[in-house]
C-alpha cells in the first residue's frame, strides 16, 4: 500500500491545519470561560460561531463518504483529518465530525428509509441538531452485545421499548433529538445475533427518561456528556425500525468498524500534542543545572513516545486501506488490532507528558489530564481491549488450524 495521499486530500489537510490554527487554537481559553458559565450541558455560542465558518469554508462532514453533504473521502483518506481534529478533544464538533453524531449518521445513510433520512439525517448533516447511541446497559456485560436484555416488542403499528441505558454520550446536549436503540426483539431466536434489532426514538418520546449524567475520573465531558437513560413503556411508530426486525447486530457491526478508525486517528492527534507539549516543557524547564531536555530519561520518553505514535498511526492507516477495499467483515483482525493499540499508545505517551510537567501536569491548567482520561476511557469504548485480543487471536489460530487427520482404514485384509 501506498501513504501517499491524494492532492485533494492535502488540500484538505492543510485547509483544516489552518483553520485549527487561526480559530480553534486561539479559542481554547474562550471554550472554558463559556462553559464555567452557567449550566454545564448547554450549547456554546463559540462552537455555534465556529461551525458557520467550517461550514463557510468547505470543512463539513469530512468524514462521510456517500452522502450528497459529505466530502466523498474513503477511510483512508478521512484518517490525517480525523487526526488533526483531535488534537483538541471538542474540534470535530465545529467540523460536524463529532462522535456519536458520526456513526449515527452513516447509519442513516446507510441503513435508513427515504422518511427516515429526510427527518433525521438531513439536519444532523446540517448541524442542527445532535443524537445518540444507546446501546450499553448498566445490568449486564455489554461488552457482549448478545447480553442486551432492553426489549422492543411490536403493537399493532407501534414498537414498544422498555430498558435502560448508560453512557449514552450527547443524550445531556438540549440539541440531542434522537436516540438510536438497541434492544431485543426476538430474544428467543437460535441465533443470537439475531435477537436485536435497532430502532430510532425521538428524544421527546413520552417514557424517555434522562437519569444522571456520568463522569470519567471526575471529567463530566460537558458540554455533551455521558447519559443514563431511562426508556419505560416508549411507543413510536413501526415505520421507525432500522432496516428490519433481527439486524441490529449486523447494523451495529457496520457502525463500529468506521467509528474505531475515527476514534484511534482523534486519539494519535492528542498523543502528538502531548508529545509536542513534552519536548516544549523540556526544553524550557530546568532541574539540577541543566535542562530536562538533558536528561536521559527525558529523551528516552520522548524516543519511545515518537515509535508509539508512529507505529500506532501506520497500524491505523493500514487497518482504513484494508477497509477500504476488502470491507469490514475481513479487515476485522485489522481494526481490532488498533482499538487496542492507539489507545494504550497515547494513555503512555500522554502519562510521559504529565509527568515531565510535574503537578501542573494533574491540573487543569494543561489539556493533559482530561487528555489521559479520554484515552483511557477508549480501552473500553466501542468494546474493551480484552474483546479486541480475543478476536485477532481467534482469526489468528484459524489461520494456522491443523488439517484433520486422514480417517484409518480398518478391517481385515484380504
Amino acid at each position: 500500500m501506498s501513504f501517499e495521499y491524494s492532492p485533494k486530500v492535502q488540500d484538505l489537510q492543510r485547509r483544516l491545519q489552518t483553520f485549527m490554527d487561526e480559530f480553534v487554537y486561539p479559542n481554547e481559553e474562550c471554550y472554558l470561560e463559556e462553559l464555567r458559565t452557567g449550566e454545564r450541558f448547554k450549547v456554546l455560542p463559540l462552537i455555534e460561531r465556529l461551525k458557520k465558518k467550517a461550514r463557510a469554508a468547505g470543512l463539513w462532514n469530512l468524514f462521510l463518504a456517500d452522502a450528497p453533504n459529505g466530502a466523498g473521502l474513503s477511510n483512508f483518506e478521512y484518517a490525517p483529518l480525523a487526526e488533526i481534529m483531535g488534537a483538541v478533544q471538542w474540534a470535530s464538533e465545529v467540523f460536524n465530525c463529532s462522535a456519536p453524531d458520526t456513526g449515527n449518521m452513516e447509519v442513516l445513510a446507510r441503513y435508513g428509509t427515504d422518511e427516515q433520512k429526510a427527518r433525521w439525517l438531513q439536519p444532523l448533516l446540517d448541524g442542527e441538531i445532535r443524537s445518540c447511541f444507546a446501546m450499553t446497559e448498566p445490568a449486564v456485560a455489554s461488552s457482549d452485545a448478545t447480553n442486551i436484555e432492553s426489549r422492543i416488542v411490536r403493537d399493532g403499528d407501534h414498537y414498544v421499548i422498555n430498558g435502560r441505558k448508560w453512557w449514552s454520550t450527547g443524550a445531556l446536549d438540549p440539541r440531542c433529538k434522537l436516540a438510536i436503540f438497541m434492544g431485543k426483539s426476538d430474544p428467543d431466536n437460535a441465533d443470537r445475533h439475531r435477537q436485536q434489532s435497532m430502532i430510532l426514538v425521538p428524544m421527546e418520546t413520552p417514557g424517555v427518561r434522562v437519569i444522571r449524567p456520568l463522569s470519567v475520573f471526575g471529567y463530566d465531558d460537558a458540554p455533551n456528556g455521558h447519559a443514563e437513560v431511562a426508556y419505560d413503556e416508549v411507543r413510536v411508530p413501526a415505520s421507525n425500525m432500522l432496516l428490519g426486525e433481527g439486524r441490529g447486530f449486523e447494523i451495529a457491526q457496520g457502525r463500529l468498524g468506521p467509528g474505531r478508525i475515527h476514534h484511534c486517528m482523534r486519539t494519535i492527534g492528542l498523543a502528538e500534542r502531548a508529545l509536542a507539549s513534552m519536548c516544549r516543557r523540556a526544553s524550557q524547564r530546568f532541574a539540577f543545572g541543566r535542562t530536562l531536555a538533558e536528561q536521559g530519561v527525558t529523551r528516552e520518553r520522548i524516543a519511545q513516545s515518537r515509535i508509539l505514535i508512529d507505529q500506532a498511526r501506520l497500524l491505523t492507516l493500514h487497518a482504513a486501506y484494508r477497509m477500504d477495499r476488502v470491507g469490514n467483515k475481513a479487515a476485522l483482525a485489522d481494526i481490532a488490532m488498533i482499538k487496542v493499540t492507539a489507545p494504550a499508545a497515547a494513555q503512555q505517551v500522554i502519562d510521559w507528558a504529565i509527568q515531565l510537567h510535574g503537578a501542573s501536569g494533574l491540573s487543569e491548567d494543561t489539556p493533559l489530564a482530561e487528555a489521559f482520561a479520554k484515552a483511557r476511557r477508549l480501552r473500553l469504548v466501542d468494546g474493551p481491549d480484552e474483546v479486541h485480543r480475543e478476536t485477532i487471536a481467534r482469526i489468528e489460530l484459524r489461520k494456522h488450524r491443523a488439517p484433520a487427520p486422514a480417517a484409518v482404514a480398518t478391517g481385515a485384509a484380504t
